[in-house]
């Protein structure tokens, strides 16, 4: 087995920019705000100003229909190809970019679906049967990747965009029933924002991902703790605090997440050898390493690369 067979470049991510109701132009594909209420629908392609890494108040429901490429959701990174659907809860930063875009562009790559949570958790206090909507918005602050539902979920759009009114709203929670109840699904990122209202709370998220961008960015780098918190003005101990009200996770737990997300993109994407993705994550020795992966996937590495395959195709042996 070599380690050069189907490597791939990461692209290097900027700060997430947090998107404005301003910004949302008619003419970058979005609908027009008197054709709305709760929930807007979106059409665009790529290569386009809306694909860059960013955050905003709503969620955004993520059809991916032309291309295939890298996702970077939260702290997560990984392949998508036509058919790749994602639920991504408020603020949670996110961008697809495409690595095999033909000559003139992909016109129609994104079917996007966006709505605000506070209607639905005020219907849902009076509405019983909204309360399986509310279970899956909170699962959704993590980002969910969902399998098998492409052409459902083609077909959920069309219809969605196509009405108006009370129709609209009734498609669009007949979509929320078939993503709450399916069952072939996964959690894409360790870290959930959780930034504050008001510039203050911006402020404290473009702290966050300074320092989720410095970690993303030089994984095989040690990183520690005091130097972070020096940058940052802080003592240890209140960046520590800081750092777990942003994002749920101590920063220690939060490195290991990201490189452990990294291997598994590298497990799945190249026929690297364990010990090698080992380094090349930034973990020193491989004790370590299969024992922190063992601690947040449930299995060890080899075994990781052997259910991608089966399960994603990705061709590649277990080493």
């Amino acid at each position: 087995m070599t380690t050069s067979t189907r490597k791939r470049s990461v692209p290097r991510q900027r700060q997430p920019e947090l998107e404005r109701d301003f910004a949302r132009s008619p003419s970058l594909g979005y609908e027009a705000p008197e054709e709305t209420g709760l929930v807007r629908c979106l059409a665009h392609g790529f290569p386009s100003p809306l694909v860059r890494w960013h955050f905003h108040e709503d969620y955004e429901l993520h059809l991916i229909t032309e291309t295939s490429g890298k996702a970077f959701i939260g702290d997560w990174i990984g392949p998508f190809q036509p058919g790749h659907l994602v639920l991504c809860g408020p603020r949670l930063p996110h961008n697809w970019i495409s690595l095999d875009v033909p000559e003139g562009g992909a016109a129609g790559r994104d079917r996007v679906i966006q709505f605000r949570h506070e209607p639905i958790e005020r219907a849902a206090a009076e509405i019983p049967e909204l309360r399986e909507v509310m279970q899956l918005l909170e699962r959704a602050r993590h980002g969910i990747e969902f399998f098998g539902m492409s052409q459902q979920a083609q077909t959920h759009w069309d219809n969605i965009k196509a009405a108006r009114g009370v129709r609209r709203l009734g498609l669009f929670l007949e979509f929320m029933a078939d993503l709450a109840q399916c069952t072939d699904y996964r959690l894409l990122s360790s870290v959930q924002m959780q930034g504050a209202q008001g510039s203050d709370g911006d402020a404290q998220v473009d702290q966050i991902n300074e320092v989720v961008n410095r970690i993303t960015n030089n994984m095989a780098e040690p990183i520690a703790m005091s130097d972070v918190a020096a940058e940052l003005g802080m003592s240890e101990s209140r960046f520590s605090r800081f750092f777990r009200r942003s994002t749920g996770n101590s920063f220690t737990d939060f490195v290991n997440r990201v490189r452990i997300n990294s291997a598994c993109h590298l497990l799945m994407q190249t026929d690297h050898y364990v010990t090698d993705i080992c380094y090349q994550v930034g973990f020193n020795n491989v004790a370590n390493f299969n024992r922190r992966f063992l601690e947040i996937k449930g299995m060890t590495p080899s075994e990781f690369r052997r259910q991608a395959d089966t399960r994603f195709g990705s061709g590649i042996s277990s080493s």
